[in-house]
């Protein structure tokens, strides 16, 4: 039978989310980037509930949050849950968040049960997922991974202002021997849970508050560079030009058409161009140079692969039709990630002792499970949104009865987890 406690899981999840979003670096909308003031304060606030949970926190090298709920042996094993607390531009109250806030009430509940498990329960609030101040995603979790990248440290943000001076300023120490310190010991790691908002429409179409996710797309992306000449608008024939936003444009429709292909629509393939701009245009010059974003995901890598290469097939016949240049620089590939079966097999097992029935998806976002699958076995609990199914934006929602069942299943994978660990 449950206790008062457990009923208000989802309640207590909701307002501490309300209370988090608090924290924002603009008055208009929440937006918590790396290591500014809002985002110091924010990992206060969670490390303030943390301690409030019966737990030990310290903050490591990069800003991440790492609260333990302590198990009964000082040398036990380590089963991690966690996200991330860092946000995109005008983003929503539950995206990473969520899956910081369960653990944590439900450390609480244990806490105040006085009921202590054969493995410590490390709950870590993630510092930076998004990428939004230096463009360096994953890199809270890149360090616990022992795979963060020193040359990230000399990147500057929109201001100026280095990552290592970033660091420095809010009391980090900024070094690579302090960072390389972040990595775990994947050898005392039973395995890392993230419980998190689905980010689409698929469970609140099938009327289903969680599912089980199976595997994570992987992701290339790219800035596409496209060269032309800059020239009069008036004077210059419009045969005689070499337009390079004309051939960008023909390019962004090219990722639309092969990404929407629908013999890749079961690969879950999507192409995305989330940025273009004109470098120096003006009004009445023909654009001679014209920079775009690509974003090219889907559940296998190899499904990705191809049509990445297919599109730089299609961007190089564009611009020669165009008469123009066109250069494509990776920026960033992450491979796909797989769950681990054990895990998903313990999670539908706690979603069926609750009732509910059992639904396996893959996940189209990236998320910080994909970094530490390079260390332990990692699991995925995905909790319905409202509205849709909209992430990324204010109107993100879910609702405390669902929030609620995560948090039951949550503590019910801690216990069955338990019960195979013993001790």
């Amino acid at each position: 039978m449950q206790t008062p406690r457990e009923l208000h899981f989802g309640t207590e999840i909701i307002l501490r989310a309300e209370q988090l979003a608090g924290h924002s670096d603009d008055p208009d909308g929440l937006t918590v980037a790396y290591l500014t003031r809002a985002h110091q304060t924010a990992g206060a606030e969670i490390a303030g509930w943390m301690i409030g949970a019966g737990m030990q926190v310290r903050i490591d090298a990069v800003g991440n949050v790492i609260g333990r709920y302590a198990g009964r042996q000082p040398d036990a094993p380590v089963l991690m849950a966690g996200s991330h607390f860092d946000t995109v531009r005008h983003g929503g109250r539950f995206d990473g968040r969520l899956g910081i806030l369960a653990p944590i009430v439900v450390a609480q509940h244990l806490h105040e049960r006085g009921e202590r498990l054969p493995f410590h329960l490390d709950v870590v609030a993630i510092a930076e997922e998004e990428g939004l101040r230096f463009r360096t995603s994953f890199l809270g979790s890149s360090a616990l991974t022992g795979q963060f990248d020193f040359g990230w440290l000399d990147q500057p943000d929109a201001e100026g202002v280095t990552l290592r001076a970033a660091m420095c300023a809010a009391g980090l120490p900024g070094t690579e021997e302090a960072i390389a310190a972040c990595a775990l010991d994947s050898r005392r790691l039973l395995g890392y849970l993230e419980v998190h908002i689905e980010q689409g429409p698929v469970l609140l179409e099938r009327g289903l508050p969680l599912g089980v996710v199976t595997s994570i797309a992987g992701s290339v992306r790219q800035r596409v560079v496209v060269t032309g000449v800059a020239s009069h608008a008036g004077t210059t024939p419009m045969p005689m030009r070499r337009d390079a936003l004309v051939a960008a444009a023909q390019m962004v429709l090219a990722v639309q058409r092969r990404c929407a292909d629908p013999r890749d629509a079961a690969k879950s393939l999507v192409g995305t161009v989330g940025m273009i701009g004109v470098p120096e245009g003006a009004a009445n010059v023909v654009p001679g140079r014209c920079e775009f974003s690509l974003d090219v995901r889907a559940a296998d890598d190899a499904t990705r692969d191809a049509a990445v290469a297919d599109l730089e097939a299609e961007f190089a016949a564009i611009a020669a039709r165009c008469g123009v240049q066109v250069r494509c620089e990776q920026t960033m590939r992450v491979p796909c990630a797989t769950c681990s079966p054990p895990l998903m097999r313990r999670l539908a097992e706690c979603i069926e002792a609750a009732g509910l029935p059992v639904f396996a998806l893959a996940s189209g976002a990236g998320h910080d499970a994909m970094m530490m699958t390079r260390i332990t076995d990692v699991a995925m609990l995905f909790v319905r949104c409202g509205h849709g199914g909209i992430s990324h934006n204010p109107l993100e929602t879910m609702s405390a009865d669902d929030a609620d069942l995560a948090a039951r299943v949550l503590l019910d994978f801690l216990r069955r987890t338990a019960a195979q660990v013993g001790g």
